[in-house]
């Protein structure tokens, strides 16, 4: 990866409804225009993300999603209203974001929720994207989040017994009456039900190298209100939607990388995705989970340094 670096310009964007979305922007000012999109939903930006491109040759722009990282109002406050938070909302921000910033096209950098994401994105503005590169990929379809809420229990029965206990042991949809815990104004309620959530998103995720990814508390607040409001409603998309319109991502180039030990593998999302999108190269990582690892984040370089 490249070295760390700053950003040389950042700021806040009154995206409406409220909410004042961060951005920032760093590497070349005259370079290839990237957008990064950060996964979760609701995990924000980081400074590490910024060393997957080459800064003399990319003009890097990262953001905060609604209602996370440095964006308000943030997910984590006490009494939350998650109403205005949906994939459109997190489409238009972008749009707006792209014609604030002066940029015609750009490059789209995503992985896990980002990737949902940047291929809505794709689908609705193929104009606007140049290339797209994602690594531990997903595409929105309601099967992959019944996977990592239900679908995983048998692997990890410990763990997945603790989860559903947390929540009741409901017999309607567990992400729904998560939803419902998380929101409740209680503190004791919704912290309880935000470490329950990280727990078993931890459990799903053995091989990942950082072991405080949900810290601190308030940030496992907002993460798992966030990532609930949008499994509860199908990502706020029609199932198979990325799939349906895969002929709107013809001519974008891109790769697609992906550990061969993640556990969404087991639908053929990786495969599916490079059948829909025929000018996506797919990159197999071996002994690589969904948390990525060294090579993984080797390949995304390469991928990026290829489209400079």
């Amino acid at each position: 990866m490249y070295p760390e670096i700053e950003p040389y310009e950042r700021g806040m964007l009154d995206v409406g409804d409220g909410h004042q979305v961060y951005w920032e922007v760093c590497g070349n000012p005259d370079g290839k225009p990237a957008v990064v999109l950060h996964g979760g939903p609701g995990s924000g930006c980081s400074p590490n993300q910024r060393r997957y491109f080459d800064p003399a040759a990319y003009r890097i722009v990262l953001f905060d999603q609604r209602g996370c990282g440095r964006s308000t109002p943030h997910a984590s406050t006490p009494v939350v209203d998650l109403s205005t938070n949906t994939t459109d909302h997190l489409i238009a921000d972008l749009e707006l974001l792209r014609t604030t910033l002066g940029i015609d096209r750009w490059l789209v950098f995503a992985a896990s929720w980002g990737s949902v994401l940047g291929l809505v994105y794709a689908v609705r503005h193929p104009g606007r994207v140049s290339a797209m590169v994602h690594a531990g990929v997903a595409t929105g379809q309601h099967a992959e989040t019944e996977l990592l809420v239900n679908g995983l229990g048998p692997m990890f029965p410990e763990a997945h017994a603790r989860f559903r206990e947390a929540a009741g042991n409901p017999a309607g949809s567990l992400t729904a009456a998560y939803r419902e815990l998380l929101t409740d104004p209680d503190p004791a309620v919704h912290q309880a039900a935000a470490d329950a959530w990280c727990a078993w998103e931890d459990a799903l995720v053995p091989l990942s190298p950082d072991n405080s990814r949900f810290d601190p508390p308030w940030y496992r607040l907002a993460f798992a209100r966030l990532v609930a409001h949008y499994w509860s409603q199908g990502s706020f998309l029609p199932d198979d939607y990325v799939y349906d319109n895969g002929d709107r991502l013809t001519g974008i180039p891109g790769v697609v990388v992906q550990g061969e030990l993640d556990l969404s593998n087991l639908i053929g999302t990786p495969w599916l995705l490079a059948k829909a999108w025929p000018e996506a190269e797919l990159v197999m990582i071996r002994d690589t989970a969904h948390g990525g690892s060294a090579s993984m984040s080797a390949a995304r370089v390469a991928a990026t340094d290829r489209f400079r």
